[in-house]
């Protein structure tokens, strides 16, 4: 998703994933699938996660950031449903998000990270 271009949030017309903070008690796989169906319209169980990592500090100033990872090889643009957030979205190849010069920073490192321990299995 191209992020709004707002100054009042973190890297403005960036490219960011699904995401975003917790709300209550729920539970960091809780909070992505939430976000990533007012997101995307995507409706997911938390058994198709397949990766999970946290890093202090993603977010200056937000503590942990968690990162999930999921594929699903036979999503099409017609399963998508753009909530309000951002400008656009794309369904991009994950090298190109992770080598994009405006692709959110910790996210494509998180990204490079999850896809280095998938060949390495």
């Amino acid at each position: 998703m191209l992020r709004d271009q707002r100054p009042d949030i973190p890297y403005p017309g960036h490219w960011d994933l699904p995401g975003g903070g917790r709300e209550g008690d729920e539970s960091p796989q809780a909070c992505a699938l939430r976000e990533t169906n007012e997101e995307f319209g995507l409706h997911l169980n938390q058994d198709i996660i397949q990766y999970s990592t946290s890093r202090d500090g993603g977010l200056p100033g937000k503590g942990i950031t968690w990162f999930f990872g999921v594929e699903m090889p036979n999503l099409k643009p017609a399963h998508i449903s753009f909530g309000t957030e951002g400008q656009k979205w794309l369904l991009m190849p994950l090298g190109m998000f992770i080598t994009h010069p405006l692709a959110v920073p910790h996210l494509s490192e998180l990204l490079a990270e999850w896809l280095a321990d998938k060949k390495r299995s």
